[in-house]
């Protein structure tokens, strides 16, 4: 009975995990939560997006940047802070986040564990997608992770 229930949790339980897909590449991470940052083409300021899991599905629930400009959102809700950066509220429900990477704006994901300079991974231009998976746990130990 213990090896049946232990088998079924590592075969049979899906767990619902981020995975971030290039080219016919891709990874998992371990946490709930990460941030896309990048440089702005027009503003040349730091801008940062906070996704987070919750469940099965994924969400934008805020962002940051320095300066309001070209393609910066303003039905949202602003959050006070104190370092230099305007914040955000957002809480979007995305089926999945597609980012073109550049060594330009220097496209990186940032989780609590690591800095992941995506556009050393990669060639300029070339896409990621950031999506919800449900895999089974023996999957997941063999999946590679990188946070």
């Amino acid at each position: 009975m213990i090896l049946f229930v232990l088998l079924f949790c590592l075969f049979g339980l899906k767990i619902p995990t981020i995975e971030v897909c290039y080219g016919n590449q891709s990874f998992f991470l371990t946490s709930n939560d990460f941030q896309l940052g990048w440089i702005h083409s027009v503003e040349k300021e730091p801008w940062f997006e906070t996704y987070e899991r919750k469940g099965g599905e994924l969400y934008l629930t805020s962002t940051k940047f320095k300066t309001f400009g070209a393609g910066v959102p303003t039905e949202n809700r602003i959050i006070k802070s104190n370092d230099g950066f305007i914040h955000m509220s957002v809480n979007r429900k995305m089926s999945e986040v597609t980012v073109t990477v550049s060594e330009n704006v220097k496209t990186t994901l940032y989780t609590h564990e690591n800095i992941i300079p995506l556009y050393q991974l990669m060639d300029d231009y070339e896409t990621i997608t950031v999506r919800i998976v449900k895999i089974s746990l023996w999957g997941r130990i063999r999946g590679e992770s990188i946070d």
